[in-house]
């Protein structure tokens, strides 16, 4: 398979060396190869020898993923896999970190220039403090997290996670690292095409990939993307400043904001939930309830709850939790969210999961313009499996609407 897309350069992205390149190419590279030549070994592994050695010890064959893990750990084939793994998940964020360090006053200073020449807003306050479960951990192995600072007006980790995100997905979120609010915003035009926000919120927004197309799909909407970090959230104004977008950014926990109540018509998030904890996830609801206005969705894009998936996939999926500084991945997964949904207010009944198609995907088959045949055709015929960026080729998206008669109850 080909390294299908190239990232598409903008002002506020850091300028790689060519031996700087090389290295995170090479990063990208190692990635793939796991997904593609070592991930698939697992399953022969596991329906072979890991079924019957456990067969054997227990009487009787694995019932769940935590079955299943205990006998896999004891494999060298997994062991390897594991490994290199960890490896290339470190590997890809040295390989950006480098690059950073060398340029990261320039980099600040660029970012200072696109903010100031934008009329968006962008929010920090200063007292500010992220939660607890964001600072205690580096989450998926990223140097530093979401939330430290080196320096003044800092923007390092969003730059980080910028490059960083494009290595880890191997080019599979398309040239902007946008793939899945382009899915969502592709999924309410097709599903919901008379929905007009006018005003829209991404929760957890990093550095505004998922957000940006949002704005671009709705021109005349006020489009606002919070996150705990404030290193991503300058980045995140500097870089759709740089895209010549529009769209106000501001550090705020997803719990608690500082809007008004029924503000937004749109709710959204991307790959946020997994990333909270058991007792912050149902304040997000309940947060997201309160901010809608009546009639307005909440959308929370993400991995499918574990209950949807088979023991195998489930296994390989929570490999996030064990290797990659994950540590609510799995967990996340086994809360009821329908359940979650109705607690805070929403109608169980107008709740569902659905599956909204990677729009990089829908790009390729139809060779889009800006796609090479060559890229269009090897994304068209890719066969996803676990383990990577949506499963299946789409992106499980709860969605939920405010209900009208209990807003105006309230």
């Amino acid at each position: 398979m080909l390294n299908t897309f190239q990232q598409a350069p903008h002002p506020a992205l850091p300028r790689a060396t060519h031996d700087e390149a090389a290295r995170q190419e090479f990063a990208k590279s190692f990635k793939q190869f796991i997904q593609q030549g070592l991930l698939p070994g697992l399953t022969p592994v596991y329906r072979t020898r890991v079924t019957s050695a456990f067969e054997r010890a227990h009487g009787r064959a694995p019932a769940d993923r935590r079955d299943i893990r205990s006998g896999m750990v004891q494999d060298l084939y997994f062991q390897h896999y594991a490994a290199a793994n960890r490896i290339a998940q470190e590997l890809l964020w040295e390989s950006v970190n480098v690059s950073i360090d060398r340029q990261l006053p320039e980099l600040i200073e660029a970012a200072g220039r696109l903010s100031r020449g934008t009329a968006a807003t962008l929010d920090i306050p200063d007292d500010f403090v992220p939660p607890r479960y964001v600072t205690a951990v580096d989450i998926h192995c990223m140097p530093g997290g979401y939330a430290t600072e080196v320096a003044a007006d800092d923007i390092a980790a969003g730059a980080l996670y910028d490059r960083g995100v494009y290595l880890y997905a191997m080019g599979y979120m398309g040239p902007l690292n946008d793939d899945m609010g382009r899915s969502v915003c592709n999924y309410i035009k097709r599903r919901m095409p008379d929905f007009r926000p006018r005003r829209i919120l991404d929760m957890g927004c990093t550095v505004g990939h998922s957000t940006l197309p949002f704005k671009e799909a709705f021109p005349d909407a006020e489009v606002w993307g919070i996150d705990v970090g404030a290193p991503v959230v300058r980045y995140a104004h500097a870089r759709a400043a740089g895209l010549g977008l529009e769209v106000n950014f501001a550090q705020m926990n997803a719990e608690e904001t500082r809007f008004p109540d029924g503000h937004f018509d749109l709710v959204v998030s991307h790959i946020l939930l997994h990333e909270t904890s058991g007792k912050a996830m149902p304040r997000v609801f309940e947060e997201c309830h309160r901010l809608l206005s009546p009639g307005g969705l909440m959308i929370h894009a993400d991995l499918p709850p574990f209950d949807l998936m088979d023991p195998f996939t489930q296994f390989i999926l929570d490999n996030e939790t064990w290797y990659n500084n994950e540590p609510f991945w799995g967990a996340m997964r086994e809360m009821d969210q329908l359940d979650l949904a109705a607690r805070a207010g929403f109608d169980r009944a107008d709740t569902r999961f659905d599956t909204a198609p990677m729009a990089v995907m829908e790009f390729a088959a139809t060779h889009s313009e800006g796609y090479s045949e060559d890229a269009a055709s090897a994304v068209a015929e890719r066969e996803f499996t676990a383990g990577e960026y949506a499963p299946g080729g789409g992106w499980e998206v709860l969605i939920s609407r405010k209900p009208m008669a209990q807003a105006k109850a309230a």
